[in-house]
């Protein structure tokens, strides 16, 4: 009987619940998916009144500008939903309830996945239809908004997979949000002192996939390269599951 407890108490699905419950009860990264849903959807009101668009731009684009700031949070609530932990030392608590390390950060991948998804399409469609209200009939293209902002939603998730990933292996909110930030913004802004290269620089980023995927009229191939919106999508996937996987072979080596 105590075996049977023992292997029921460490089963996924319990770790699964306990990191969910986790999410929602601590205050930073309960409120970091709201605040995504405020900045998608408040860019998309802002533009809208303001028609700030370029005249090549797309409704679509212009609706979700916010989708930019909304990246960043993911990264954030990525980081915050297991760098916590490290910081307050009840990653300790963590791991000795469920010693299959990798478990725990699977479940916390899980999670931030689901929620990061599921707040990036549900943000991205609301501010989509905000923009086609006010931005119809200024002469703007539409924009093919499916299934874009499923990409979106795809993109928004693996970033926060990154910043899980990264939190885990610094340990510390700070540093890696900042780390983040600048895996996010620099190869953008500092892209074009590479001259040719800038579009393989600037190119190969998770920003420049989002703005392939938002058909925002500042994704040219002269900054962001050519490659097309999914397999840019494609990339920032498949360096998230690289970052994961060398995650946990580093937690799992550690002593904490």
């Amino acid at each position: 009987m105590t075996t049977v407890a023992t292997k029921d108490r460490v089963g996924f699905g319990n770790v699964l619940a306990a990191e969910w419950t986790k999410a929602w009860t601590v205050r930073s990264t309960m409120w970091t998916p709201m605040v995504m849903m405020v900045l998608i959807t408040g860019f998309a009101v802002f533009v809208g009144a303001t028609r700030s668009l370029q005249p090549d731009d797309t409704i679509l684009g212009g609706s979700l500008t916010g989708a930019v700031t909304a990246q960043i949070a993911a990264s954030v609530f990525g980081v915050l939903v297991v760098s916590g932990e490290f910081g307050s030392g009840t990653i300790r608590a963590t791991f000795a309830a469920t010693p299959r390390r990798g478990a725990v950060l699977a479940a916390k991948a899980v999670v931030v996945a689901v929620v990061m998804f599921t707040t990036a399409l549900i943000g991205s469609v609301v501010a989509y239809q905000i923009g086609t209200e006010m931005l119809t009939g200024e002469g703007y293209a539409s924009g093919d908004a499916f299934p874009a902002v499923l990409g979106i939603a795809v993109c928004c998730a693996a970033v926060g997979l990154l910043g899980l990933a990264l939190g885990a292996v610094l340990r510390h909110s700070a540093a890696a949000i900042t780390t983040m930030i600048g895996v996010l913004l620099l190869p953008s802004l500092f892209g074009p002192l590479f001259g040719d290269l800038q579009r393989w620089v600037a190119g190969a980023s998770p920003m420049a996939a989002l703005e392939k995927l938002t058909q925002t009229s500042d994704a040219s191939p002269d900054t962001v390269g050519s490659l097309g919106a999914w397999p840019s999508l494609s990339l920032v996937c498949v360096y998230s599951a690289t970052a994961l996987v060398l995650t946990a072979w580093l937690v799992r080596r550690r002593d904490t």
